[in-house]
């Protein structure tokens, strides 16, 4: 399995905090790997706080169902999928904000944003991979 590397998520935060600059909004931006885990994760000067865990859940959501949030926003409200919230102790987030990082056909990561609008943050997001 191939993994975004530290080296590839660093411009890829840096993209989505400028758009977010662009658009005038504070965020949160999280780059998550294949399995999971956190790689890189900035916080732009007065973001909410709450930006943050948002940001790394939308991740999340994405690298797991491969897919971006917004698509994913419908499904969560069948009860197999609040049951997997829970289940999973709320570690991702089916809200609009994240996308997956698709390289080969392969899945690879997920960034995603918190702080703006749900639309605002998967702009910022598709701006970050963007950069790859």
């Amino acid at each position: 399995m191939t993994h975004i590397t530290l080296e590839e998520s660093k411009p890829i935060c840096e993209a989505a905090i400028n758009k977010a600059e662009e658009l005038g909004i504070k965020i949160a931006v999280s780059v998550v790997d294949s399995a999971l885990n956190l790689v890189t994760m900035q916080k732009m000067d007065d973001a909410l706080i709450l930006a943050i865990d948002g940001s790394k859940g939308k991740a999340v959501a994405s690298e797991i169902f491969g897919q971006p949030t917004g698509e994913l926003e419908e499904r969560s409200k069948r009860p197999t999928f609040r049951a997997l919230e829970i289940q999973w102790g709320g570690r991702f987030v089916m809200g609009q904000g994240a996308l997956p990082i698709i390289r080969d056909g392969e899945v690879i990561g997920a960034c995603g944003i918190g702080g703006g609008t749900p639309e605002e943050d998967e702009i910022c997001a598709a701006s970050g991979i963007s950069t790859l």
